[in-house]
């Protein structure tokens, strides 16, 4: 199949899946379908190992949808297929390149969809599909246009057609078929600028080896001044860090104790001072390391100071952790204390790979091109695990468990607080999970969330 039957074919999926539905098990499937038509039309060159993980997630973010059907695994879903759309066409394309690329096809797409060259066939459709065209498809345009011109123009010509009712919203229709094309349009046929194409050198993750000769930054100061000045830095960085480090530990675990209230405000305050101390030593190892210093045979000791500080900041990390899980232990699980370890997380890795930059002696883009894939991995765990359920679960051990909290604010929480129910008896509480499962259950079948047909009553 060509572009443009794509194009059309995934339009009319599109209004077939959503017509009259909510969103749930359909935008799954919409997703699977996409991912499996883009295999087919994918050339051989472009399929990369790459190419075969993003279709694999890609599939999986479609079934995590139509499991829970919530924005973590809705965000996989796009995700996922913007970077399978992406990689299938230009498989050398940095990462970064993604976002400004499909921002300015959502932009252009308007005009683009006139460029008909471009997208359809450029010589005569022969056969049944020219028949087609010229007895149904341009007519019924036509027809369609001027019938809303006369329509608006006369209540009676209007009423000949408005007296009998037809069983189909067409306003919906339209509706869907043009933001089923746009969506079709701009994932068939995006085009990368010429502009992004000459520029994509600047996100290589290796220098160039014009650039591998070692340099001063600035011209107001010489390439051993600017060394000093970076030994100077991180000598005194380190030593503040380290008393940084003692004193932070020591207001963590030996301070007296506190109000709830007042605990949670003081770890939340300290999470954040620890992540922006992280990105901070972050940015300034790449300001010392995004050229010369990299390959400054005098520069040894700059390099291992920053090693150091590095270190560092991965034991500050690691202090961070283990008062957040002491938080987590006197205080039950919650999603923002989740999301703590995987900021931390996040932080470790980033710190991890500024190492291996000043290692194997990479260009800052490194830093970006890579983060950028921990960050789509951390948007695919958390799509495809029931983390409500985990949460649920876990602190329905504890003395101190909020029945309510969990059924009003924890997502997917209702197989565990069902067993909570049959063993403290609870029949308020099952009464209104087999209510909103009932709910959920009586959705059409488009809409259905597989999560709640797998609740037995």
């Amino acid at each position: 199949m060509k572009t443009h039957h794509y194009i059309f074919l995934t339009t009319a999926l599109f209004v077939v899946l959503f017509y009259d539905q909510d969103m749930g098990l359909n935008f799954g499937i919409l997703g699977i379908l996409y991912a499996i038509l883009n295999f087919f039309k994918t050339p051989e060159k472009n399929k990369t190992r790459t190419f075969y993980i993003l279709t694999v997630t890609s599939i999986l973010s479609g079934i995590a949808f139509a499991w829970y059907g919530d924005f973590p695994s809705f965000l996989a879903v796009a995700s996922s297929l913007l970077l399978l759309a992406y990689k299938s066409r230009n498989r050398k394309m940095k990462i970064l390149f993604l976002i400004p690329v499909f921002i300015t096809n959502s932009c252009t797409s308007i005009c683009r969809v006139f460029m008909l060259d471009k997208w359809l066939p450029q010589r005569n459709v022969p056969g049944m599909w020219q028949k087609i065209m010229a007895f149904v498809l341009i007519p019924f345009i036509l027809i369609s246009v001027f019938f809303g011109i006369y329509a608006a123009g006369s209540d009676h010509f209007a009423a000949l057609f408005t007296d009998y009712e037809l069983d189909l919203n067409l306003w919906q229709v339209f509706c869907l078929s043009v933001l089923g094309f746009f969506i079709a349009f701009n994932f068939w046929n995006f085009a990368v600028e010429k502009l992004i194409y000459k520029n994509h050198h600047y996100l290589d993750n290796d220098f160039q080896r014009s650039a591998q000769e070692p340099k001063s930054t600035y011209s107001f100061l010489d390439l051993d001044a600017e060394r000093t000045s970076g030994v100077i830095s991180f000598f005194c960085l380190n030593i503040l860090l380290v008393f940084f480090i003692i004193t932070y530990n020591y207001e963590q675990f030996y301070e007296v104790s506190k109000t709830p209230v007042q605990l949670s405000e003081e770890t939340h305050e300290r999470v954040n001072a620890v992540i922006m101390s992280i990105v901070m030593a972050i940015l300034v190892i790449m300001f010392y390391f995004k050229s010369g210093f990299n390959f400054d045979p005098k520069a040894k000791l700059l390099k291992i100071l920053a090693k150091v500080w590095i270190a560092l900041n991965a034991v500050l990390i690691l202090s961070a952790a283990a008062k957040n899980y002491e938080y987590i232990v006197n205080y039950a699980f919650t999603y923002k204390r989740l999301g703590v370890f995987a900021f931390l997380l996040l932080s470790l890795v980033g710190l991890s790979l500024t190492f291996i930059k000043i290692q194997r002696q990479k260009r800052n883009a490194f830093l970006f091109n890579t983060m950028a894939w921990y960050l789509y991995g951390t948007i695919l765990i958390c799509s495809y695990i029931n983390w409500g359920g985990f949460i649920t679960s876990q602190n329905m051990k504890r003395n101190d468990f909020a029945v309510n909290y969990h059924f009003g604010s924890v997502n997917f929480s209702e197989k565990s607080l069902m067993r909570y129910a049959d063993e403290k008896n609870n029949q308020k509480l099952k009464k209104d999970i087999l209510n909103k499962v009932k709910i959920e259950k009586s959705k059409s079948f488009l809409s259905k969330i597989i999560y709640y047909q797998t609740i037995q009553y």
